[in-house]
């Protein structure tokens, strides 16, 4: 992590954590995520990662639309990266994306960071984006996902039926919504 703290710039401020832009510099932290076993159980990443496959990821891409939004999650009082998360499957047209969350430090599981940082993403994707439907989904068996979905205020829209195949089972996927007016009625007041 050979990054300094005054070169860390917060594009969404929290209570706890930040979200910031991916940055090259992490690229071996952001490798040991992808390739713990632990951590990537449940992230369909059946492939091994490199590093230099992950800092490819993270050079400038052609200027364009993007499908894909992806944020660093920096600790604020411990001043190190923890995870990502972000929208992918972006459809500007329709106005939707899928959210996704990752908390890759493993001391960080339980402790109400993944749902601080999907509040912070809502936010961005139905305040800045004016994105109308966020959605995401979990394997039945990842309760820290599904009950983070839950938390923040998603609805429940339908279980999938074998969606996942984590270690030699198939797994039913439980699929959530976000709607930008419920969003506005829930937080817009705080």
């Amino acid at each position: 992590m050979d990054i300094k703290e005054e070169d860390v710039f917060p594009f969404i401020s929290g209570e706890n954590v930040d979200l910031v832009a991916p940055n090259s510099n992490w690229a071996n932290v952001y490798a040991k995520w992808r390739n713990d076993p632990e951590v990537r159980l449940y992230m369909r990443n059946v492939m091994p990662r490199t590093l230099e496959s992950i800092k490819k990821r993270y050079e400038p891409q052609e200027e364009g639309t993007p499908e894909h939004i992806g944020f660093t999650i920096y600790h604020k009082k411990d001043k190190k990266p923890i995870g990502s998360v972000g929208l992918s499957r972006i459809n500007w047209f329709n106005r939707w994306a899928n959210a996704f969350a990752l908390i890759g430090e493993k001391e960080y599981w339980g402790k109400d960071i993944a749902t601080e940082a999907i509040k912070l993403l809502l936010k961005y994707a139905f305040e800045e984006l004016n994105l109308h439907k966020i959605s995401g989904g979990a394997a039945v068996n990842n309760i820290g996902s599904w009950t983070v979905a839950e938390k923040v205020g998603f609805t429940f829209e339908a279980i999938l039926k074998d969606e996942f195949y984590v270690d030699g089972q198939y797994l039913d996927t439980k699929r959530y919504y976000f709607l930008k007016e419920d969003w506005m009625k829930q937080y817009k007041k705080e």
